[in-house]
């Protein structure tokens, strides 16, 4: 058995695929993690949220941005964005059992030192601490209030770190816009993992959403955003023993 992690998929149903052939994936003895953006930019988002979802307990996905984005619109408290690839789940017949699943997402996972996030901890976050802001987290998210939170994730302290972190200051204080390559941060911004005494070193962290930081791979981390959607490639990592496979972008994109 093998636990393969891949990076953002984001509508890329048959790049990954082939990633999946790749692997020599088998749902009858192997699991999935996926770091979330299961959706959007890509062409075949529909079909990416059946596969992983009929993969049941095979699969784990964490949430990301595009994917709370999804779920905004389909609550009709978001408009559609330039590059939006979203209209095929939105008006499938199944819309709602495929948000209800997607709604059910852990926002992160955590086995044994490993742990599955979307975007990032925040520097003064202990991996415990993380895990209990996710919980409260997904709780809203799965509540009466939903409808509100996903109308205003940039202003829930937990939900912006998870999904949507990159750069922040020593403090932590993250910068909401900066999505270019570490060297272009902004002065006293910094890679959140970066981040002089982080209190999450102890583990191994799986991210994704980063797509100009690329492959990144260093002590204690993996990042495998590694632009699918932009017209590169999709990466899993094998976590048995840290193998790396990649498959070039199948998807037309754009």
């Amino acid at each position: 058995m093998a636990t393969y992690a891949i990076g953002d998929v984001q509508g890329c149903a048959a790049t990954l695929e082939r990633l999946l052939a790749r692997c020599g994936f088998s749902p009858a003895r192997d699991r999935l993690w996926l770091v979330g953006d299961l959706v959007n930019r890509g062409p075949g988002s529909l079909a990416v949220l059946r596969r992983v979802r009929d993969l049941g307990e095979r699969a784990v996905a964490v949430l990301g941005n595009h994917d709370l984005h999804l779920l905004a619109r389909a609550a009709g408290v978001a408009a559609a964005k330039p590059g939006d690839t979203l209209d095929e789940v939105l008006a499938a017949p199944d819309r709602d059992e495929l948000l209800a699943w997607l709604r059910a997402r852990p926002l992160l996972h955590r086995e044994g030192s490993w742990v599955l996030v979307h975007a990032g901890l925040l520097p003064a976050w202990t991996v415990d601490e993380a895990a209990a802001h996710a919980r409260a987290a997904e709780a809203l998210l799965r509540g009466p209030r939903a409808a509100d939170v996903l109308a205003r994730v940039k202003r829930h302290p937990a939900l912006l770190a998870l999904t949507r972190l990159r750069a922040c200051t020593a403090d932590g204080t993250p910068s909401l816009s900066f999505k270019d390559h570490p060297r272009d941060a902004p002065p006293g911004f910094q890679p959140w993992f970066e981040v002089p005494g982080r209190r999450s070193e102890s583990a191994t962290i799986v991210f994704g959403h980063w797509a100009a930081l690329g492959l990144h791979i260093a002590p204690g981390l993996y990042g495998l955003d590694t632009g699918c959607c932009w017209g590169h490639h999709l990466t899993a990592l094998r976590l048995d023993d840290r193998t790396l496979l990649q498959e070039p972008v199948q998807d037309p994109i754009g």
